[in-house]
């Protein structure tokens, strides 16, 4: 049998007017569809769990209300066009009327649901690919002048040699440049990353 959550209950009580009738439909639908459920708080709003993971969340905002699943793109796929990867796949929810219909958001939650029996991961969100820096000019001279620096340069991901140039080129004063720079040859000659204090 479902296990249903105060916590929802006291965050739909505090909603604004417009928005509880569209979480109470939500919760009302997910509860018909897997009576399995599970219901939590994550991230200070409602969730609803089945099998231990995640399957859906809702939210009501100032002048709206969101209603995402964990697996978003596998259970949704695309909404105008885009993969439904983020929180809100519904859209800006006003009212029941902006949710799906009772049948086919019961279907989503029984997609969910058998991703969950799969145990099918939610696919990892790609941010878009950052072009590579060119390394500076002052920068490229002291990693050719030493040969620890520059090999360890080399055997650097895209990424470290990445959080090494933005450090540079964010310097304010041609002091503070060189001062880092110094510093990073430094570090860089030991294989360190730039923020290699915080690494386990």
């Amino acid at each position: 049998m479902g296990k249903r959550d105060p916590r929802i209950d006291a965050y739909i009580a505090k909603s604004a007017v417009f928005a509880k009738p569209i979480l109470k439909h939500v919760r009302e639908v997910v509860h018909a569809a897997c009576p399995e459920v599970e219901e939590t708080m994550k991230w200070s709003v409602p969730h609803f769990d089945y099998r231990g993971e995640m399957m859906c969340g809702m939210a009501a905002f100032k002048h709206h209300c969101a209603l995402g699943f964990w697996k978003g793109a596998l259970v949704v796929g695309k909404v105008n066009g885009k993969n439904a990867e983020s929180a809100g796949q519904m859209g800006r929810i006003t009212a029941v009327s902006d949710l799906p219909s009772k049948r086919v958001l019961t279907g989503y939650i029984r997609k969910a649901m058998r991703l969950n029996d799969a145990g099918i991961k939610a696919p990892r969100m790609k941010g878009p690919a950052k072009k590579p820096l060119a390394t500076p000019p002052d920068l490229a001279r002291g990693l050719k002048a030493s040969k620890a620096a520059g090999a360890a340069w080399d055997a650097f991901t895209p990424s470290a040699r990445r959080d090494y140039i933005e450090w540079l080129l964010q310097a304010k004063t041609d002091e503070t440049r060189a001062r880092r720079r110094a510093t990073a040859l430094e570090w860089i000659a030991e294989g360190k990353t730039r923020n290699w204090k915080y690494q386990k």
